[in-house]
């Protein structure tokens, strides 16, 4: 029967991944499609009752552009980054922690009290000082978007322990003590914060859901994904990329190297592709390993 044999597949890989932690960065379709949403978040609660140990970091650019035209706010983006003013970030710190992370915490807790919503300034999780983007080899300020400083995982580690499945937004506070008095926080990308939290917990694995099938082999010529990549080979590719691909694999490319056992593109329009990456053989999309991975016998990683 194929629901028997899916379950057997994926035993060798429950035993595998059992008690470790896995870094989820929630974005794309995945975030305004109602069934997308809803799928995501069951992939999350089996992820919880497999063992595993998952931790959610989001952003929520749709949402974010959204509002702001609603608002009449232009959205301008410089190196995949958004441009964030004062009154930006205000829509962005609401969007974000009042909008987006209410709804997928509500969506796990509707299956019991399993969820819970930080921010990165809570307990200090996430610090950071500001970033600027980079166009024609010149900086370019992008206003209040941070590039994270610091992780404090004090307060995730304690939510794993008891449980729950913590939901970060992907905001900070800002390193310098002056600026953080007057209120000032920064936007933080969240492919890089969900990379940033990865390595601080030491993750088994970072996936990043993303809207298209993975990194691809000669964007736009090609659609041939690169299923994967040592970090050494994706550093290569990294100043030839696509714009809005450029802040993803930096993330991935992060986190590998600072002691992460793998870090995947997945296709967020594909229902369950999470469960499909962790548990089979099968998962598409792009995998970036340590120059100095060793595979898992009898399956790819």
């Amino acid at each position: 029967m194929p629901k028997a044999r899916a379950l057997v597949e994926a035993l060798p890989w429950m035993a595998r991944h059992r008690g470790k932690t896995v870094v989820i960065k929630f974005g794309g379709n995945a975030m305004v499609d109602d069934d997308l949403k809803a799928a995501f978040a069951m992939d999350i609660l089996y992820l919880r009752h497999a063992g595993l140990h998952p931790v959610v970091v989001h952003g929520g650019g749709p949402q974010i552009s959204a509002q702001l035209e609603r608002l009449g706010l232009e959205s301008r983006f410089e190196g995949g980054l958004r441009v964030t003013t004062d009154e930006t970030m205000d829509v962005v710190r609401m969007v974000l922690a009042g909008q987006v992370q209410r709804e997928l915490v509500g969506l796990l807790n509707a299956h019991g009290p399993l969820a819970v919503g930080l921010t990165g300034e809570d307990a200090r999780l996430m610090t950071a000082v500001k970033h600027y983007a980079h166009k024609d080899g010149r900086p370019v300020d992008i206003g209040r978007v941070g590039e994270v400083a610091h992780v404090d995982t004090g307060v995730v580690q304690a939510l794993i322990d008891d449980g729950r499945i913590p939901v970060i937004s992907s905001i900070a506070r800002p390193e310098d003590d002056k600026d953080a008095a007057q209120g000032g926080v920064f936007n933080v990308n969240a492919d890089t914060a969900a990379a940033a939290l990865a390595a601080a917990l030491g993750a088994e694995m970072l996936l990043i859901l993303t809207d298209v099938e993975g990194l691809y082999a000669n964007w736009p010529h090609s659609d041939e994904v690169i299923p994967r990549l040592t970090a050494g080979e994706l550093a290569a590719l990294l100043p030839g990329l696509a714009s809005g691909m450029i802040p993803k694999m930096e993330g991935c490319l992060h986190a590998v190297r600072n002691g992460v056992g793998s870090a995947r593109v997945v296709d967020g329009r594909v229902k369950h592709s999470i469960l499909l990456q962790i548990f089979t053989d099968v998962g598409a999309g792009t995998v970036v390993v340590p120059d100095d991975e060793v595979r898992f016998e009898g399956a790819t990683a």
